[in-house]
């Protein structure tokens, strides 16, 4: 749902001059139910003036007057026909100037786990321009060796709808090219909720691969049940003779 312009502020002037509920006011202004009640309180919002959204053209009377006689009555923006289509406004993605420093390396996590994405999907995901993720996939980047591949979504840079809806559309786009794919591509190029729910296929370590079926002879495992029973001394091939044998050949000039 749309909304207001100037929320706090709005919600400043409806805490002030209405008796609509804190729980109606945070709904049309998208913020917390306990942060309209600061305001009220005057811990929020100290010094922000009011902002009158029926001298704005954001809300009429009578719906406010519904929503004062109405609890359960959701305050709704008045529709204003200049500003349709303000919500698809094409061109980058914002990006504060807190989250910058850390763009790098969530490009860094998408050109990592994410290789079928291009660079404009990618450039529309986390706000950045093609040269610098050109730059980090032939890593040539000025901090490629202090950078970490970190998620965008734990980042806060994109969200995890958005980040699915890319890895959707590559998959579909790899399905109709009529790719091979394996088993950890498939995983990358479907969802997250998806890829929770495929199970795990079991792998040998590197490090024993091909030694489970390792065998010190030619012969198959079941033939070794009747071989005879070798004891040490035909073992060893040792001689029968016993201690005199040796204490003559001691006493031999």
């Amino acid at each position: 749902m749309a909304k207001p312009l100037m929320a706090k502020a709005t919600a400043v002037w409806l805490v002030d001059n209405t008796t609509i509920s804190f729980k109606q006011i945070a709904d049309f202004v998208g913020m917390h139910e306990l942060e309209v009640q600061g305001i009220a309180d005057g811990d929020v919002a100290a010094g922000v003036k009011g902002f009158d959204p029926i001298a704005n053209n954001q809300l009429t009377q009578e719906e406010i007057d519904s929503a004062q006689n109405n609890p359960l009555h959701k305050l709704k923006l008045k529709f204003n026909a200049a500003a349709a289509g303000e919500e698809k406004r094409r061109g980058p993605r914002y990006t504060p100037l807190s989250k910058r420093q850390d763009r790098p390396n969530s490009i860094l996590w998408l050109v990592k786990f994410h290789p079928e994405l291009s660079d404009g999907q990618i450039a529309k995901l986390v706000g950045t321009t093609k040269p610098t993720i050109q730059s980090i996939r032939e890593r040539t980047h000025w901090n490629i060796a202090n950078m970490q591949p970190i998620d965008p979504v734990a980042l806060g840079l994109c969200k995890q709808s958005e980040l699915d809806a890319i890895v959707q559309k590559a998959a579909a786009k790899k399905a109709a090219e009529g790719g091979v794919m394996s088993d950890d591509e498939r995983r990358k190029l479907v969802s997250t909720e998806q890829s929770l729910e495929m199970d795990a296929a079991p792998k040998i370590p590197t490090a024993i691969e091909g030694l489970e079926t390792f065998s010190l002879s030619d012969e198959p495992a079941e033939e070794k049940d009747d071989e005879p029973i070798i004891d040490a001394d035909s073992f060893f091939n040792l001689p029968k003779g016993g201690a005199e044998e040796e204490d003559e050949d001691d006493l031999r000039p």
